[in-house]
């Protein structure tokens, strides 16, 4: 008997080395330079049809075959400064790459009467590295301190940590939190300090099924926003299986613990604990032809106790059928966005998209439309989108506040939460390597508040108005891979509600490498 069970697992070990393809299992990275790449045409590569649930991988998409430097070097210092990873090791079964990550910025609000200068000083580095045919793994890590504008230090300090206050039960808010990249500490009296690390695995034992772990960022749908899970938060632990059954349909299974910045009153460590929750996504998805995807999503967050009690998450977190989760739980116990994601190409330089999502206990709703434009007019290098987005005041909220869509304090979804309507246009355009970024964002606010989803009963000042954020950007990019560049920005917002006006002129100028969004246009 034990003979036999042996030889049935050197079979499937055997299969699964054997049936993929020598290739890379890493993932894509998730800034919109390499996502908005993804979906270019050109006359050898398709774009991007898949079923919208990022990061992509290698294996299953040659982005760098698209984003290769084909210049000719005479130099090693200019063979890596312009094509290739800072450090890079090849053998027969390993590929492993190092590289500095950084962003080094200085500016001036023209609007801020207190004449502060702003600056951005981020250090870190990024590693990846392949074994074998079929397992990947990466990296990263960030330490930053910046001082920012005065429309994102009020949003920062407005979602930061919650702390009790000894003697009663009412809770007061300490040390910011900035979308996507976590919670801070002062630094020199009006600025912050953050630091973070992110990192995965994933293992592809056959071509169908791919395994991943780690505490790497999500993204959902072709857009520039998502309605249904965005990077806009902070990084959270997760396991992930991706299952391809039958020629057209693949499905998703995703569960992760996240975390209410709330801290518990008592505590036997340094520091009393942050209140945890799980989430549970099934999402699949079907190719209704070759050019059209249809995928339904469900996002259901699971109560893991309170200030005062632990306990288990139900057992229906695990359950991996869609939309079941949305209506067997209690309310106090599981709060569910469902949704549906659809992408079709029209023509390869075309990609029109569309979400819709669904608070059923609550009533809220939500929708995005939008178009891809990869070289309007024949002008090559040119890529233009434009989206609309809207998401109901009650559309992520839980009657248990601890259940609310979010984590770290942050939406999980679009950046602005919920009690919003907005347009985003946005446009790049490049020669060789000169590049210009353009977004113009616009914003109509209803009934808003930016701390209704953190996780007590929100009491903060209700808004109508609008909003208009326009940034551009002109640099030099040295290198793809890594998204180096120099760089000149502007940005120009203005705010109008019913607390008043306010206004913002940033003028700035830097040099980075772009791997992951850090979202400011709110």
């Amino acid at each position: 008997m034990n003979k036999r069970v042996n030889k049935i697992l050197l079979l499937i070990w055997i299969a699964g080395w054997t049936s993929v393809s020598v290739s890379q299992q890493n993932n894509l990275p998730l800034n919109h330079f390499y996502k908005d790449r993804l979906y270019h045409a050109t006359s050898k590569m398709p774009g991007y049809t898949g079923n919208s649930f990022f990061p992509a991988t290698e294996s299953d998409y040659d982005l760098h075959f698209k984003i290769r430097d084909t210049s000719r070097q005479y130099y090693t210092v200019t063979e890596h400064l312009f094509k290739k990873h800072f450090l890079e090791f090849k053998g027969k079964n390993y590929y492993l790459t190092i590289s500095p990550v950084f962003d080094f910025s200085l500016g001036k609000d023209l609007a801020d009467t207190a004449s502060r200068r702003l600056f951005q000083n981020t250090r870190g580095f990024h590693i990846e590295g392949d074994l074998f045919h079929n397992f990947s793994f990466s990296t990263s890590f960030y330490e930053n301190q910046s001082r920012n504008p005065v429309y994102q230090s009020m949003y920062f300090n407005a979602i930061g940590e919650s702390y009790v206050n000894q003697g009663d039960s009412s809770y007061y808010t300490q040390n910011a939190v900035v979308p996507g990249l976590g919670r801070t500490k002062p630094f020199k009296m009006d600025g912050y300090d953050y630091a973070f690390a992110m990192g995965d695995i994933i293992y592809r034992p056959f071509k169908v099924l791919t395994l991943s772990a780690g505490n790497t960022r999500k993204f959902i749908g072709d857009g520039y926003r998502s309605l249904l899970l965005s990077d806009n938060s902070f990084s959270a632990p997760f396991f992930q299986a991706n299952y391809r059954f039958l020629p057209r349909w693949e499905f998703v299974y995703l569960r992760s613990r996240l975390m209410n910045l709330l801290r518990r009153p008592a505590s036997t460590t340094v520091e009393s604990y942050y209140d945890p929750k799980v989430m549970a996504v099934n999402y699949i998805s079907f190719k209704a032809t070759k050019n059209l995807t249809l995928s339904l999503f469900e996002g259901t967050i699971y109560s893991k106790g309170d200030s005062i009690v632990s306990k288990r998450a139900s057992p229906w977190m695990y359950n991996p059928i869609p939309l079941v989760g949305a209506f067997v739980t209690d309310a106090s116990e599981a709060n569910s966005v469902v949704g549906l994601n659809i992408g079709y190409t029209v023509i390869p330089a075309i990609r029109l998209y569309a979400q819709g999502a669904w608070n059923s206990r609550h009533h809220g709703w939500g929708a995005q439309l939008g178009m891809r434009v990869m070289e309007p007019w024949k002008v090559k290098n040119l890529f233009v989108q434009v989206e609309g987005n809207y998401a109901s005041e009650n559309l992520y909220r839980s009657t248990n506040p601890r259940l609310n869509y979010s984590h770290f304090n942050l939406p999980l979804a679009a950046i602005k939460g919920e009690g919003f309507t907005e347009i985003v246009v946005r446009a790049n355009y490049e020669i060789k390597r000169a590049y210009v970024d353009l977004k113009t964002v616009f914003y109509r606010l209803n009934n808003y508040s930016p701390t209704s989803l953190l996780s007590l009963y929100d009491a903060g000042t209700r808004t109508n108005g609008t909003i208009l954020h326009t940034a551009v950007e002109a640099g030099y990019r040295f290198n793809k891979k890594m998204n180096f560049s120099v760089f000149v920005n502007y940005l120009f917002r203005t705010e109008n509600t019913g607390g008043g006006s306010q206004l913002t002129h940033v003028v700035g100028i830097g040099m980075k490498t772009g791997l992951i969004n850090s979202y400011t246009d709110f």
